[in-house]
């Protein structure tokens, strides 16, 4: 176990495995026929549901596709309508133990974030109200919703059952967990010598991506606040803190691969687009407002080191999304 010292913490995560195989068949459903039989495949079933729009052409599944790590492939989801989103769609894979959900950290709990996407106009655009209506009016949803919590549909319990899915949708079969696990041969040398340089103080990847989903859960500001080409305010919007301007939640980094685009406004395609950006902030935002003083000096990264950091954050793949 001596390879995660530093980050001994996240050792013994106890990582669950993956509850669906919904991702081999994205946006057709749930993985299993038939009754639910637990709290989280009834969330399931609502997951893939499109009755939870106001036109009933999109489901959660819609724009957090299985197949991409449960994030989209856009920079802007687009909603009920064709209406577009304002910020970059997150995973809402490896959820189970953040403290906030969303970039702006708005919802406290998974129960409290389900509602979101569901009332919010660019979305889904239904008041949960309605969508309790809807799910209430359908006898094999009051059947299941009796079996499980004992009593019709409420939007406590439709809340609940699909942050019960969520939950589940934890991932930790990636080669470098095989390699933390003392599988030697799992990640290649390049990947070896990213980890250590996003563990090391010169690239100080690790000040905010730490934990078993590589994020402390913190708010940073990284650069792409300007207050007038790059204006989104992030975490302000929140708390009117003036000291939390230009500030994002720091996302998770398990699977990242397959969830680009990246940002909260999706404006990088790649990862490699990512890491140039982090090696010099200043090449894309001249003046920034409140940037992390992390990041107050280029990193100065070379070529191989640069690819070095990407095969890292490769291995961060979970198998069943390899190649999908």
């Amino acid at each position: 176990m001596k390879k995660w010292l530093p980050i001994a913490i996240f050792a013994m995560a106890g990582v669950t495995g993956f509850f669906i195989s919904g991702f081999d068949i994205p946006l057709k459903g749930a993985s299993f026929k038939g009754a639910p039989k637990t709290e989280a495949q009834l969330g399931e079933k609502l997951f893939f549901d499109k009755m939870l729009s106001a036109d009933r052409s999109l489901s959660c599944a819609s724009c957090h596709i299985p197949s991409h790590g449960f994030a989209d492939t856009v920079a802007f989801s687009r909603g009920v309508g064709g209406r577009l989103g304002k910020r970059n769609t997150p995973s809402c894979a490896n959820v189970a133990d953040r403290p906030y959900l969303f970039y702006d950290g708005r919802a406290a709990s998974l129960e409290d974030q389900v509602r979101f996407p569901i009332e919010d106009h660019n979305e889904m655009d239904l008041p949960i109200e309605e969508a309790v209506k809807r799910v209430g009016a359908d006898k094999k949803y009051v059947a299941w919703f009796k079996k499980i919590y004992g009593a019709a549909p409420t939007a406590k319990t439709l809340q609940a059952a699909i942050a019960a899915f969520e939950r589940t949708i934890e991932t930790s079969k990636t080669p470098f967990d095989r390699y933390m696990a003392d599988d030697e041969k799992a990640m290649s040398a390049s990947a070896i010598r990213g980890r250590e340089l996003f563990m090391s103080d010169r690239a100080k990847c690790f000040d905010c991506h730490f934990s078993p989903d590589f994020t402390g859960d913190e708010f940073r500001n990284i650069g792409l606040y300007d207050g007038v080409t790059f204006n989104d305010e992030g975490r302000y919007g929140i708390t009117r803190d003036k000291n939390d301007l230009g500030k994002f939640k720091v996302p998770g980094l398990r699977n990242v691969a397959v969830t680009g685009p990246y940002m909260h406004n999706g404006m990088f395609r790649t990862l490699r687009e990512v890491i140039e950006y982090y090696n010099d902030p200043y090449k894309v935002v001249k003046a920034p407002v409140n940037i992390d003083t992390a990041l107050a000096k280029p990193l100065n990264l070379t070529e191989q080191e640069k690819t070095d950091l990407e095969n890292f954050l490769l291995a961060l793949t979970d198998d069943r999304f390899v190649n999908k």
